[in-house]
């Protein structure tokens, strides 16, 4: 005689319930967008696409990896090519991504030094950015909105991240993260600093995770930001049972489908998949697109900042080597030098 167990059944979790047309829209901006990037690194002429929005206004690429910010900072800070040791390249990473502006890490190597754990100095680093600032320069990029309390005592917003990163050195960060365990762990790691918030805790997380020193899945974890948060609420009419992390990776999930279910080629990275991170970013560039698409589906932003302007040929991208995307064309860029100065070990 069978044996049963008394109770109901447990129930299935309810799926979220997508919007027909906007859901289609943020494939649609998935594919075409990654498309763009491929006429472009392929030298084509514009236009590079019929979709007048796509032409009209500014959005991030369909990858992470593939922006501007995020090569500069894999090309010359990740794998700049000077013998950085692995806590180097910990302190090298967190740095450059609190200000998210090349402009600003050049001026910071170019008067400093390069940058590394022994010589991190953050009161010369401080008194080069104050200079920068006394002439009009901007430090920060628009692309985060960073939090600028008085954490460490300081009025301007870098010298409280410098002292950060002093903070940071003085725990011994550097080498706890290096024995991370998971993806999540290093985010838990970061998370529990003044001034990095759950957003940027992962965006440095996956940026760490660029590196040669870790290789955890991008879809093991992901946490949306306030853009993602509005693209999902356009995306989808409810999320059903699901957290807005697991509607995220509910999105991921789909991309094998596209083809069958919606005639659109699911977009790849030279073959590699849009992983959460990706999903979440574009649900960002989505919520952008809406605003023109689907006027009526209002939230806290109603127009597109930025219009898209060219600025010259892209130059040919460089991923971490281990993706196996590598360009077999990539020359590294040369090596800054060192300044003459004394060095500075942290505590």
């Amino acid at each position: 005689m069978a044996r049963t167990t008394g109770g109901p059944a447990p129930s299935r979790p309810r799926p979220p319930r997508p919007r027909a047309e906007v859901y289609r829209a943020y494939w649609h901006l998935a594919a075409e967008r990654q498309r763009i990037f491929e006429a472009r690194i392929g030298a084509a002429q514009p236009p590079w696409s019929t979709d007048p929005i796509l032409c009209r206004y500014r959005f991030c690429n369909a990858f992470r990896a593939s922006d501007r910010v995020s090569q500069y900072l894999i090309r010359d800070v990740i794998y700049a090519p000077s013998g950085f040791t692995s806590p180097d390249r910990v302190l090298r990473t967190i740095l450059f991504r609190l200000f998210s502006r090349p402009q600003t890490w050049r001026l910071i190597e170019e008067r400093c030094g390069q940058v590394r754990i022994a010589s991190f100095d953050p009161s010369t680093i401080g008194t080069v950015l104050d200079e920068a600032m006394a002439e009009g320069t901007t430090l920060y990029t628009s692309a985060f909105i960073l939090c600028a309390n008085r954490a460490y005592g300081h009025r301007r917003k870098h010298r409280n991240h410098l002292a950060l990163l002093d903070a940071m050195l003085a725990d011994h960060l550097p080498d706890r993260i290096l024995e991370a365990t998971s993806f999540e762990n290093i985010y838990e790691y970061l998370l529990a600093y003044p001034l990095i918030g759950p957003f940027m805790a992962y965006q440095l997380a996956v940026d760490l995770n660029y590196g040669p020193d870790f290789d955890f899945s991008e879809n093991d974890f992901t946490v949306p930001g306030p853009g993602a948060l509005r693209g999902l609420a356009k995306v989808f009419n409810d999320l059903g049972d699901l957290s807005p992390s697991e509607a995220i990776q509910w999105l991921r999930e789909r991309q094998e489908t596209l083809a069958d279910e919606l005639d659109i080629p699911p977009p790849t990275l030279f073959g590699r998949p849009l992983q959460a991170i990706d999903c979440q970013n574009l649900l960002c560039e989505l919520d952008k697109y809406a605003r023109v698409k689907f006027p009526d589906l209002r939230s806290d932003r109603t127009r597109i900042k930025q219009v898209f302007k060219p600025v010259g040929p892209l130059p040919e991208p460089f991923y971490p080597p281990r993706w196996g995307i590598q360009p077999v064309n990539f020359q590294p860029s040369p090596a800054m030098p060192q300044a003459q100065r004394g060095p500075r070990v942290a505590a």
